[in-house]
């Protein structure tokens, strides 16, 4: 018996999977979150096997959520489900330590087998998920796009150094780099340009 928590905001996905996953496998649903700090709350209330998480989701996004889980639970297994492979978040996901990862178009029975897969101790990444990521231009470093996917959430200099927890200082010369390598005007066009090439 493998339990999991589904984590996706699409409601119609989410329940597929909560009803379709014990059919496929020896598989228990211990909870479904539509957010992630609800995925973050059921996750170490419940813990599950292996969480499956959404990667884009409102408000916590699956990053954000697996950085918090892994935090508490450094040993947690996790499944990310992706739409987009982007480079940089595939990297900052096997940092964060991601097991495995599934295309969100994939069949039921695949993704049972693949919580099965990482379960048993092993990992997994689709190979349509692969193939897309190690195709990586991104000029920018991990804390450049650390500081611009912060700044694409409206915050100002300061509130950013105060989330990342550097000096307002170290903010701008981020900033400033990642506005060169971009070849852009303003902080919020640098990530704006970052997010249309699939940076982060």
């Amino acid at each position: 018996m493998t339990t999991v928590v589904l984590a996706d905001d699409e409601a119609l996905l989410r329940k597929a999977l909560a009803a379709l996953l014990p059919m496929e496998a020896d598989i228990t649903v211990l909870a479904e979150a539509a957010d992630g700090a609800a995925a973050i709350e059921a996750t170490l209330r419940h813990r599950p096997d292996v969480p499956v998480i959404d990667l884009e989701m409102p408000g916590v996004d699956g990053l954000a959520a697996v950085a918090e889980i892994r935090r508490a639970r450094p040993a947690q297994v996790i499944l990310m489900l992706t739409r987009h492979a982007r480079p940089g978040v595939l990297r900052r996901a096997l940092k964060l330590g991601v097991q495995g990862f599934v295309s969100k178009s994939a069949e039921p029975a695949h993704i049972a087998t693949v919580i099965g897969t990482l379960h048993a101790g092993r990992r997994w990444i689709d190979p349509d998920v692969s193939a897309l990521a190690v195709i990586d231009d991104c000029p920018l470093t991990d804390r450049e796009l650390d500081v611009l996917r912060v700044t694409g959430e409206g915050y100002s200099v300061a509130e950013i150094a105060d989330r990342l927890h550097v000096a307002q200082g170290t903010v701008r010369n981020y900033l400033s780099n990642a506005m060169q390598k971009t070849q852009t005007q303003t902080r919020h066009e640098a990530a704006r340009y970052a997010r249309e090439h699939d940076w982060m």
